[in-house]
C-alpha cells in the first residue's frame, strides 16, 4: 500500500535511502550542502575536528561564505576572517564566498540550493533554502562539525504544518507581512514542526519572496520551511546556470493530496494590512496603521529577508522626489553584492 507523504517526508525518506519516513521517526540523514558563515564556521570547527584527528568529508558539499565579520572593524574580526579564508583553502572548498552578501541569498544566487536537497546550516535562518523544494535546517557548532566530518546527521522527522494563502495581495503588502502576521496567529513554539506553504498567493510569489515565508519559518520556532517546486522554482536556477534537468521528477516532491498534516491553517491574502512589530518580540505586531503618529530616529534596510532588490526598489518607490526626514538616519545595507550591482544598475540606490 502507498504510503502517503508530505514533502518534507519524501526529502528526507531521499537522504535516508529509504523509499518512505514519517512523522516521528529518527533517522540518519545524508547531507547533500552543508554551510557555515565565518561566526559559526571554520573557527568553531577547526579545533573539534583536530580533537577528532578528523578532516573534511567532501569539500565540493561545503560552502562557506564570510558575512559576519566583514569587513574587519578591528583585529579579532580580522583575525577570524584571516581563519575563515586559510580554512577554505587548506581544504580545498571551492565554494567560498568572501564578502559577497549574507550567506541566505549567495548560495541561491548561485544557484547551489537545489530541489530534493537535505541542507544543513551553521545558521538559525537555514531553513529559507526550503523555498527550492529542499529540507534545509539550521545545527548548531558541535552538530556541524560532526556533519564536515560524516556527511551525515541524524533527526526525528517533524510533523507539517500546511498553511495555505489565497488572493492577491493589497499594495505595499510582501512576504514580511505574512510571516509577522503568522508569528502573532500562530507563536513561537512551533518545534519539531516543518512549515509547508501553499495556495495560488504564494504559488504567484517571486523566489525572493518565497525564501522571506521559508526562513522566517526560524521564527515561527519551527525546523524549516517548504514550498514545493514549480515553474518559478525553475526559472529562477535556471537563470543562474543551475538548471533542474528532472522537473517531472522535481514536481513530484510535492506533497501527497492525502498527506498527513499536524494541522491546516487557510488565510485570506487580500484581508492582510502590512504589519508592524514592535519591541521586542515578532509575535508583537500589529497592522502598521495602528502605528500612525509613532516617531523614528533611525531606519534600517538591511537583513537577510529585508534587503533584496524588491525591498530596495520599495522604499525607493516612497523616497521617490523626497527626502529622509530631519532628525531621522537612514542606513541601508543591500543583502548581497549582487543586490548592490542590480540597485546601481536600475537606479534605485541613487534614490536612496
Amino acid at each position: 500500500m502507498r504510503r502517503r507523504s508530505t514533502l518534507v517526508e519524501k526529502v528526507i525518506a531521499r537522504s535516508t535511502g529509504k523509499t518512505s519516513v514519517r512523522a516521528g521517526d529518527i533517522v540518519t540523514a545524508r547531507v547533500d550542502l552543508a554551510f557555515a558563515h565565518d561566526s559559526s564556521g571554520p573557527r568553531r570547527w577547526k579545533p573539534m575536528l583536530a580533537e577528532l584527528g578528523a578532516g573534511v568529508w567532501d569539500p565540493s558539499k561545503i560552502a562557506i561564505v564570510s558575512d559576519h565579520y566583514a569587513p574587519a572593524v578591528d583585529a579579532e574580526s580580522a583575525e577570524i576572517l584571516k581563519l575563515t579564508r586559510e580554512f577554505a583553502r587548506e581544504h580545498g572548498v571551492a565554494n567560498f564566498f568572501d564578502m559577497a552578501g549574507i550567506c541566505h541569498l549567495v548560495l541561491p544566487e548561485h544557484g547551489l540550493i537545489r530541489p530534493g536537497s537535505f541542507i544543513a546550516g551553521g545558521d538559525s535562518h537555514t531553513p529559507m533554502a526550503g523555498a527550492f523544494g529542499a529540507y534545509a535546517a539550521g545545527y548548531g557548532a558541535t552538530d556541524m562539525a560532526a556533519i564536515i566530518a560524516t556527511g551525515e546527521t541524524w533527526l526525528s522527522v517533524p510533523e507539517t504544518i500546511r498553511i495555505e494563502w489565497s488572493g492577491a495581495f493589497m499594495r505595499g503588502v510582501t512576504a514580511k507581512d505574512v510571516m509577522l502576521f503568522l508569528c502573532r496567529e500562530l507563536g513561537l513554539d512551533n518545534a519539531f514542526r516543518a512549515i509547508e506553504y501553499g495556495g495560488d498567493t504564494v504559488a504567484s510569489m517571486s523566489m525572493a519572496e518565497r525564501m522571506v515565508l521559508c526562513n522566517m519559518a526560524a521564527e515561527l520556532g519551527a525546523d524549516t520551511g517548504v514550498i514545493a517546486p514549480d515553474d518559478v522554482t525553475f526559472a529562477y536556477l535556471a537563470e543562474r546556470g543551475a538548471p533542474v534537468i528532472d522537473q517531472a521528477a522535481t514536481r513530484a516532491l510535492a506533497s501527497d493530496p492525502d498527506a498527513k498534516y499536524c494541522a491546516v491553517h487557510q488565510f485570506d491574502a487580500t484581508a492582510l494590512e502590512p504589519q508592524i512589530a514592535a519591541p521586542h518580540s515578532p509575535d508583537n505586531t500589529s497592522p502598521a496603521a495602528s502605528f500612525e503618529g509613532v516617531r523614528i530616529e533611525q531606519a534600517y534596510i538591511g537583513a537577510c529577508v529585508g534587503a533584496k532588490l524588491s525591498d530596495l526598489q520599495m522604499a525607493a518607490e516612497v523616497l521617490r522626489g523626497r527626502r529622509v526626514a530631519p532628525g531621522v538616519r537612514l542606513l541601508i545595507a543591500p543583502a548581497s553584492s549582487k543586490t548592490t550591482e542590480a540597485a546601481v544598475s536600475d537606479g534605485t540606490l541613487a534614490i536612496l
